[in-house]
């Protein structure tokens, strides 16, 4: 009759031999100490196995040191494990790969690929940029810039806006030319005149800006095909008349004898006529309240606004015209005039365009020095004395494929009507940085791939590796 081991009460467990390993007890119970002779010498139990596991005796045979059974009570079960235990099982991680594992492998493929039948993807890119590089036949060659059409998006809110308040603020520049009325810039020519003493309100001052303004006025451009375009065919009018770039100043000079002490600011009642006077004078001291306005005592400056014709096609082009000229001939004006007791500041609605316009084209020869620098980097630090090691071919070939993207990518823009900004003729230089960037990186993994193996699989290798993070760098590029 046997007795059940979960009734039997266990028993203390006996002192460790001096030999026993203090992990002995997680491998599960040692071999009890018996009271008896000990059984005769049996086989040694199996030792566990490398992961750590607990290993099990085999079945009908008792855990100790001999195969015989053992006369006293049975060994008690292993615990069972901790809840401890449990948790640091181990479980399925997280893979946050997800997309950059299948571009690797797409990538391992093209590189075998490209290993493989390497003068398919030498002569299909050659010819592809054969194709794409007679868009170039579509770039512009007189590099007229417009600003707000080129650097503003085609369907933008502003663009929108306008359009709504050109429907409802109708302006009829042809009888009665209003600024206010205006939703778009109209061109401009406009001359700051500054006096060096306290005030300009004095008649000697005034004569010399009313000389300045006739100068202006009296500006004519003779075009290559002999016409002549004056002021006066180009600027706004009021009435049949053009608008004067100051009504002050037009006052004056059709009376006088105007006083110029009893001028209020900023509303000045001339000819039973309101004129606004806030935009037109600087630097101004006023005296005591006269109604809504102010006695204007001192001006420092006074602005001569010329506006010209605004409309479409030759319209625009005799007022651009004419403004070329001005700003080519107000600078000699002071001289010329001599200018005595008045300082001559010019602007024009153009000048920011021509001064970005003339950066890019002082900017841009200097690029070919980057461009020829960057080349010669790129091919002197590829040079190994190891003819064997030696990359300054794939240096070469590496530059070249970048000039080839740059007029494939040129050319499919034009084809498709991208227009053309002057700004993006820098780019080449930044993408001939990121190709030769690539380039080393694409080197550098070459040259710890195994000599051993084939070309598909060696280039298998380092598009596996390099491809991704080059695709990042093109998507990063692309972003910003």
């Amino acid at each position: 009759m046997s007795l059940n081991p979960s009734k039997v009460a266990p028993e203390p467990e006996p002192e460790r031999e001096a030999g026993q390993g203090p992990g002995s007890e997680a491998q599960g119970p040692g071999p009890e100490i018996e009271s008896g002779p000990p059984a005769g010498p049996g086989p040694e139990p199996e030792p566990p196995s490398a992961e750590g596991q607990d290993w099990e005796p085999e079945r009908g045979r008792k855990p100790g040191p001999s195969a015989e059974p053992s006369p006293g009570p049975e060994a008690p079960p292993p615990p069972p494990a901790s809840r401890s235990e449990n948790l640091r099982a181990p479980r399925p991680r997280c893979h946050t790969n997800c997309l950059e594992a299948p571009l690797s492998r797409a990538f391992q493929r093209l590189g075998r690929k490209v290993g493989a039948h390497p003068w398919i993807f030498l002569l299909l890119p050659l010819a592809l940029t054969a194709v794409l590089g007679t868009g170039l036949m579509y770039l512009p060659r007189d590099g007229e810039e417009d600003l707000e059409e080129q650097y503003t998006p085609i369907g933008s809110p502003a663009k929108a806006e306008r359009r709504f308040v050109q429907t409802h603020f109708t302006a009829n520049d042809s009888l009665i030319f209003s600024i206010s009325r205006k939703s778009t810039e109209v061109p401009y020519a406009s001359v700051l005149v500054v006096s060096n003493t306290e005030t300009l309100l004095e008649p000697d001052i005034l004569e010399e800006i009313s000389k300045v303004d006739d100068a202006v006025q009296a500006l004519t451009v003779t075009q290559d095909n002999g016409t002549q375009i004056p002021y006066s065919e180009v600027c706004t009018k009021n009435q049949g008349s053009c608008v004067p770039p100051n009504p002050l100043l037009f006052a004056w000079k059709r009376n006088k004898g105007l006083n110029l002490r009893t001028i209020t600011f900023p509303i000045y009642s001339l000819a039973g006529q309101i004129v606004s006077l806030a935009n037109i004078l600087g630097g101004t001291v006023l005296g005591e309240s006269m109604g809504p306005s102010q006695l204007l005592l001192q001006a420092k400056a006074m602005r001569l606004q010329y506006y010209l014709e605004t409309g479409e096609g030759e319209e625009n082009e005799r007022s651009k015209a004419w403004m070329i000229h001005f700003l080519m001939k107000v600078g000699s004006l002071e001289e010329s005039l001599a200018l005595k007791k008045i300082q001559v500041v010019y602007f024009s609605s153009l000048s920011r365009q021509l001064e970005f316009e003339a950066t890019s084209m002082t900017v841009v020869p200097l690029f070919h020095l980057a461009y020829l620098l960057i080349i010669l980097f790129a091919i002197v630090s590829c040079y190994r004395c190891d003819c064997v090691r030696n990359k300054m071919w794939v240096a070469v070939f590496g530059v070249i494929s970048t000039a080839l993207a740059v007029v494939s990518g040129f050319g499919l823009m034009l084809y498709v009507g991208v227009p053309f900004v002057l700004i993006v003729a820098n780019s080449p230089f930044l993408i001939l940085g990121v190709g030769v960037d690539d380039m080393f990186i694409m080197i550098s993994a070459w040259q710890k791939t195994s000599l051993t193996d084939s070309i598909s699989e060696r280039m298998s290798d380092v598009y596996s590796k390099v491809a991704v993070i080059t695709f990042q760098l093109f998507v990063l590029l692309f972003h910003h």
